[in-house]
């Protein structure tokens, strides 16, 4: 893997800012708004799709329209040093786990769940504690956020069966 940052200029930056803003917009109305023609953004964003500076385009959603009414961050306390390959592991096996990253201070990792409600979530942070090498768990539930339009605010994956169904 190349550790080197790909070099890209003001225009790329304009295209970028654009493209985090909407997605959908279209190369050629971001070229009419930066000075260029659509095919010229279109080689650009395709060159910065190819050395991995956009990785990828999503579509932010309401969680609560996917069925996610709960969330929280959840610090995991580990028994001696478990490497991050297999706090990896872990939680991919828990859908309801949205982001998750080792971090520094007390905690081995932090946790973002989104749950149905707060009975899904007690499950959930109980399958969590069930791992061997986990010896503690400290959650802090979400009760709004400040920056609605934040990409924490959204959900990029759907809940897991009949969570739509809740109430």
């Amino acid at each position: 893997m190349n550790s080197r940052p790909t070099p890209f200029d003001e225009l790329d930056r304009k295209i970028l800012t654009a493209l985090m803003a909407n997605a959908r917009t279209s190369f050629a109305e971001i070229g009419a708004a930066i000075g260029l023609s659509s095919t010229a953004v279109k080689r650009r964003v395709d060159r910065l799709r190819e050395t991995g500076v956009i990785t990828g385009f999503t579509a932010t959603v309401k969680p609560s329209a996917l069925g996610w009414r709960t969330e929280a961050y959840v610090e995991v306390y580990c028994e001696g040093a478990a490497p991050p390959r297999r706090l990896a592991e872990v939680v991919r096996n828990h859908p309801e786990i949205t982001a998750a990253m080792t971090v520094t201070g007390g905690a081995d990792a932090l946790l973002h769940v989104r749950a149905r409600d707060v009975e899904h979530f007690e499950e959930v942070l109980e399958r969590i504690r069930t791992e061997p090498f986990i010896r503690k768990t400290i959650s802090v539930m979400v009760l709004s956020h400040l920056l609605p339009d934040s990409p924490e605010a959204g959900a990029n994956q759907a809940a897991p069966d009949g969570a739509a169904d809740v109430r």
